[in-house]
């Protein structure tokens, strides 16, 4: 049966910055669909309600608090995921800041501060997690680009350019291991109804302008990214390697 393909009963996933918004939604997802979670995040509040809601779909959920701009805290995190959970099967690299200043007077620490959290934790924590699942002969790597890994965005240089990094980091793993029974792909969300665009949908005049922009006319939740989530996780995805696949109300096509 078609269904089938996206069970993913015996399968176990972490999802970093899943405390709320896009994470949770997907952590949440993905154990409706059968998976056990190791929910993350760098500050604690959250993260037992998220773990709660796991619970409640019947999976089970362990939580862990860390930066993962830290290697160690990478190495850590991966390493409690399988002693935890078993194994690792599922890996989505969600933990991402951003900092906007216009790009003349953007600071060194705040270029450092992004690119080490939004592309140089991913590529760690691909690797180490990588690493596991090419020696189990399986795996599934979702990272979260963005629309900015399509557009350069205004007054955030440094996200735009580790979204793009980690769009094309996404191809050149996939390169690399979907032979070898590993798919990585990438979400790439568009404008969302999260903590990170409050400020934009309570500014009226630049809310109405996004959402004239958007075919669907409306903002995103993080149900519509879980969705994706728990199809490139899944079965129904292995012959999917290297792809960008944009959730966004039709925003890149007008």
């Amino acid at each position: 049966m078609i269904l089938d393909l996206f069970n993913l009963k015996g399968k176990n996933a972490l999802v970093t910055g899943s405390r709320t918004g896009l994470g949770a939604g997907m952590a949440i997802g993905l154990a409706e669909a059968g998976a056990k979670v190791m929910v993350q995040d760098r500050r604690a509040e959250g993260l037992d309600e998220v773990c709660a809601a796991i619970c409640r779909a019947g999976s089970k959920a362990v939580r862990s608090q860390g930066d993962v701009s830290d290697p160690q805290v990478c190495e850590e995190l991966v390493e409690r995921t399988v002693q935890e959970l078993g194994s690792i099967d599922i890996l989505i690299n969600n933990a991402g800041i951003i900092r906007r200043t216009p790009a003349a007077d953007y600071s060194e620490q705040d270029w450092s501060d992004v690119i080490e959290t939004n592309l140089h934790s991913v590529f760690r924590l691909s690797q180490l997690a990588g690493r596991r699942m090419l020696a189990q002969g399986r795996g599934k790597i979702i990272n979260i680009a963005s629309l900015l890994a399509f557009q350069g965005g205004i007054l955030v240089p440094a996200y735009a350019a580790a979204k793009g990094a980690v769009a094309q980091l996404t191809k050149a793993l996939a390169n690399e291991w979907a032979s070898k029974g590993v798919n990585v792909n990438a979400i790439a969300p568009g404008y969302m109804a999260t903590n990170n665009t409050a400020a934009l949908r309570a500014d009226e005049a630049r809310s109405r302008q996004i959402l004239e922009r958007i075919p669907a006319a409306r903002w995103g939740t993080p149900q519509d990214v879980a969705g994706a989530a728990v199809f490139l996780a899944s079965a129904a995805s292995d012959y999917l390697h290297g792809h960008i696949l944009v959730v966004d109300g039709g925003w890149l096509a007008r």
